[in-house]
């Protein structure tokens, strides 16, 4: 293996000049790829609709094409789904990446073209490991294993019989990897896959507490899971007894912040790395490029166009985007982007903010709605509010307003939600009104619904129903009264929850 890491380490660092380049021509780099996606693209039906063939500048790409949602590429997807080809992409696509609902649907499935996998997927694995060796070349990484937990993938029951698939995007992308990566990983594809999360997490810390890990790559929330459960099995204080050679944890999906002095505790070294990424079921989209800074170093070169929305235009009709050369420092924007799997100007509902134009480093800064997303279960405005409709329809209840926070995970104890509720009329029981708010959220979405399968990873809803007047007294506090202020109905931190509970303490 020591062999393997010197080899693997050389291999990597060689992808720094190519990295170094796209910093330096950021402009050129885009626009370049902007025009090889639409000729790519120019006899499929889309751009047949939007005359590709005589398309020959940005601004005439901005100018034909309208940013969209997901909702209005669904129509597209689903023939796709069907076995249509050439629709949105000219390559064949069989594999469809799922993700977490949108307001009209359970989840949302995003196409994974070859191109995909190989150009953006695949090459934004390849260039963490290359920058995190640049940034430490005595690195053993690749002297051990990396522990890396994926989701799960089914057969695309629209077009049976096709050997098309659909999963999380993790999954697609486990399920295809290079023979070498396949090498350098544990556990096994098939432990790895596993559908059920409860089996899945004991099976993973029972096959992996004796492989010498010395990288971990996943999300948060399942990998503090796992490392716990690892102890208990272990009889061990640290993971660093089990796994002494680990250094770092390659981790995205959800803020790490929360997570912070959590896996502190669990992997008490000040050696230990922990490293950001921004991958996406759409796109592998930053890394982190500094050891001494969570900035994102937006990669360019992975056949994705980027535009940006900005704020004051995203609740237009039809926004205005604005091309990478043309943002500004510290401003918040929603990102669209423009795929080689044929996704054209669509609107990422991710926000993110400049902190760097030269080279272009970005941090993730929200969403384009109010939402929850702690431990990756996305739970948005909509979610909620239909949920608590039901609960009340179910109970009788009538609520003048509410707000809604994550409960972070703290060592040996699960996460959740944290929900207060202001009652106009109260719910005749209490604890069925939590049953049913949670029993519909699970049922609209698949995240939630996969976070909350055994109380794995979140518990059921906690409520605490408050007096009349209390979201009143807290806007006045806060000076936000008035028709143009609105109570914020979720949030992915606890400022707003715990300061109204602690007004309500104090008043009490």
């Amino acid at each position: 293996m020591q062999i393997l890491n010197s080899i693997l380490t050389w291999v990597m660092k060689k992808r720094i000049h190519q990295i170094e380049l796209f910093k330096k021509y950021p402009h050129d780099v885009q626009d370049e790829l902007l025009k090889r996606l639409i000729q790519t693209a120019r006899y499929t039906e889309f751009g047949q609709r939007y005359s590709f063939d005589d398309m020959v500048n940005y601004e005439d790409f901005r100018r034909r094409i309208p940013v969209s949602s997901y909702e209005a590429f669904y129509p597209y997807i689903e023939r796709m789904m069907k076995g249509e080809q050439n629709v949105l992409w000219p390559t064949e696509i069989r594999q469809f990446a799922k993700s977490s609902g949108t307001t009209n649907a359970r989840s949302k499935f995003i196409p994974v073209s070859p191109e995909a996998l190989d150009e953006c997927h695949f090459k934004g694995g390849k260039d963490l490991l290359s920058i995190y060796i640049n940034a430490f070349p005595d690195t053993q990484i690749f002297s051990g294993k990396c522990l890396a937990v994926g989701g799960s993938h089914q057969v695309n029951e629209l077009d049976p019989g096709s050997q098309s698939y659909y999963g999380d995007v993790s999954a697609v992308i486990m399920q295809n990897l290079p023979v070498w990566a396949q090498f350098i990983r544990t556990p096994s594809l098939d432990v790895a896959l596993m559908n059920n999360w409860e089996e899945k997490i004991e099976k993973l810390a029972r096959d992996t507490a004796r492989v010498n890990v010395t990288h971990i790559a996943g999300v948060p929330t399942w990998t503090v899971l796992l490392l716990q459960r690892i102890l208990e099995l272990e009889k061990k204080d640290s993971i660093l007894e089990v796994w002494p050679d680990l250094e770092v944890f390659f981790h995205g999906a959800v803020a790490f912040g929360p997570y912070r002095s959590l896996f502190r505790s669990l992997i008490p070294s000040d050696k230990m790395h922990y490293w950001e990424t921004y991958n996406a079921s759409e796109g592998f989209f930053g890394i982190q490029d500094e050891a001494l800074s969570e900035d994102l170093l937006l990669m360019l070169d992975y056949g994705i166009f980027y535009e940006f929305i900005p704020l004051e235009e995203i609740d237009k009709e039809f926004p205005e985007a604005i091309s990478l050369a043309e943002v500004e420092l510290g401003k918040n924007y929603a990102m669209v982007i423009t795929t080689n799997a044929g996704l054209w100007r669509y609107n990422l509902g991710d926000t993110v903010r400049f902190t760097s134009v030269s080279p272009y480093r970005i941090r993730i800064s929200g969403r384009t709605k109010h939402f929850i997303n702690a431990f990756g279960e996305e739970v948005v405005v909509e979610n909620a509010e239909a949920a608590i409709t039901k609960a009340c329809e179910a109970t009788g209840a009538l609520i003048e307003n509410f707000t809604a926070a994550p409960i972070y995970l703290e060592k040996s104890k699960r996460g959740g939600h944290e929900w207060i509720i202001e009652f106009r009329k109260n719910p005749g029981d209490l604890e069925r009104f939590k049953q049913e708010l949670d029993k519909t959220l699970r049922a609209i979405n698949s995240d939630y619904d996969a976070k909350r399968m055994h109380d794995l990873a979140l518990i059921a809803p906690t409520i605490h129903p408050v007096a009349e007047g209390t979201f009143y007294n807290w806007m006045k506090k806060r000076g936000k009264l008035g028709g143009q202020n609105k109570v914020p109905r979720l949030s992915n931190s606890r400022e707003y929850v715990d300061d109204i509970l602690q007004m309500v303490a104090v008043n009490s």
